[in-house]
């Protein structure tokens, strides 16, 4: 890379840095180009993006950026992955990691929270924010859904008393 390539890298970086929603840092050092290329497909279908970046570049662009905190976590062969939903990062990270020991979990960021290792596997733990919608969904609709029940329920049983009366004047 030559200096323009590196500035231009490390801009964009940056701009990635500050837009990400949880950024996690791992050690990959002993997987295979195939391996490599799984976690990439994994993280492409959740949403989330791997990097394999210069610990000094990733650094530099690091700085200015919320996650500033974590700069002391690129030593070594060390790969980024980040992704917008503060959930998907983490969770492929630490999925692919259980099934894989030489993806070691360094720590990462989420906003401005620096994370350790603990961390970023106690946030892949946590639902997804599409999982959270859903379930304020259904929790907002089953009240609803009682109280239209419960409303519905006199009318019906009027109904049914001014019919019996009806029938019953009709037989008489």
């Amino acid at each position: 890379m030559d200096r323009a390539e590196k500035r231009e890298f490390v801009t964009t970086l940056h701009e990635t840095f500050k837009d990400s929603g949880a950024i996690v840092v791992a050690h990959y050092a002993g997987l295979t180009v195939a391996q490599m290329n799984d976690l990439r497909s994994r993280m492409r279908d959740a949403g989330a993006t791997v990097k394999v970046a210069k610990n000094r570049l990733a650094k530099i662009a690091l700085q200015g950026t919320d996650a500033e905190g974590i700069s002391n976590l690129f030593e070594g062969q060390t790969l980024i992955a980040y992704s917008s939903d503060p959930i998907a990062a983490p969770r492929v990270s630490n999925d692919f990691a259980k099934g894989n020991d030489k993806l070691v979990i360094l720590g990462g960021a989420m906003g401005s929270t620096t994370l350790d290792a603990d961390g970023v596997k106690a946030l892949a733990t946590m639902p997804s924010l599409d999982e959270l919608r859903a379930k304020l969904v259904g929790m907002i609709q089953t009240p609803a859904t009682r109280i239209a029940g419960v409303v519905q329920a006199p009318a019906g049983q009027l109904a049914r008393v001014l019919n019996a009366y009806a029938t019953k004047d009709e037989a008489a």
